[in-house]
């Protein structure tokens, strides 16, 4: 096995762990400090704890159900290889709420402290999310939908997850008839997408890397092939050894950063790299000028 190949085999094998790992720290921090205090969240998810609260059906159950439909939905947008991870994103996490649903038994970590489990299960879960959505994969639900917009629109996970999220909450006060329990429901929102955005960097801002190599062909193709975008090659020379190198200029969302680092590994380890950040990159695949 070639050198390619391995880098190949070892960032799929630490993307399918990090998802393990963030469906692990939400199935944990969901059942024990969010639906066992009565509160819905946005999401799927909470679409699943109003069915719970009204049906006493278990969430993992519901939601494994929706996010089968969902997919066959997503099939043709997103493409086979997103869809690859977000099954088994979805099955990861399902079993995930079954295990905590099992071990918490509706008994709460933090029993009569409401505020305190909302903070403290927000900021898991939406680290959890975010280590998903790093790895390229995702839970299903609303963040199919969260991640078709990212893909054509500039705009961050979290805010595209936001107008669902409030819809699904507010739904919550025809079951309790309790406001606080919405007021909860709306401050896990803004705790788990701010850190859900904090997590995988999903903000507007772009990055400019200069790519220093020998290989800047393959490197090239690479870039054109696997990431659709494009670059401009640059004439240099070496202050010291006076000797010619190409410069491969590159702007890409900060969002692709870790893609863009691993796919210049892959084709020469001794390539010289600096990554810059940037404002106001206007253009196809960036923001649109406007005058």
């Amino acid at each position: 096995m070639d050198l390619k190949a391995l880098h190949k085999v070892y960032f799929t094998g630490k993307d399918y762990l990090m998802i393990i790992i963030g469906t692990l720290m939400y199935g944990f921090s969901f059942n024990g400090f969010i639906l066992n205090n009565e509160i819905v969240t946005g999401g799927l998810s909470g679409i699943c704890a109003l069915i719970y609260f009204a049906t006493s059906i278990p969430v993992s159950f519901s939601y494994f159900t929706f996010n089968v439909i969902l997919l066959l939905i997503a099939y043709k947008i997103l493409g086979i290889k997103f869809l690859i991870k977000t099954i088994f994103g979805v099955i990861c996490l399902s079993l995930s709420l079954t295990l905590f649903e099992w071990l918490f038994q509706g008994n709460p970590i933090l029993a009569d402290e409401p505020f305190m489990s909302i903070i403290i299960g927000a900021g898991i879960c939406g680290a959890g999310l975010g280590l998903i959505f790093t790895a390229n994969g995702s839970t299903g639900g609303t963040d199919i939908i969260a991640a078709i917009v990212n893909k054509h629109k500039p705009i961050s996970i979290g805010r595209a997850l936001l107008f669902c999220d409030f819809i699904i909450i507010s739904c919550s006060y025809i079951l309790f008839h309790d406001v606080e329990k919405i007021v909860f429901g709306f401050v896990e929102m803004v705790i788990s997408n701010y850190v859900l955005d904090m997590v995988i960097n999903s903000n507007r801002q772009s990055v400019q890397f200069l790519i220093f190599s020998r290989k800047h062909e393959e490197i090239v193709e690479a870039i054109i092939k696997d990431l659709d975008r494009g670059c401009t090659i640059l004439d240099g020379i070496g202050g010291y050894s006076k000797e010619q190198i190409k410069v491969v200029v590159l702007l890409a969302k900060k969002s692709e950063s870790i893609t863009i680092f691993r796919l210049v590994k892959q084709i020469d380890s001794q390539a010289f790299i600096s990554q810059s950040n940037v404002r106001g990159v206007y253009g196809e695949g960036f923001d649109v000028l406007k005058t």
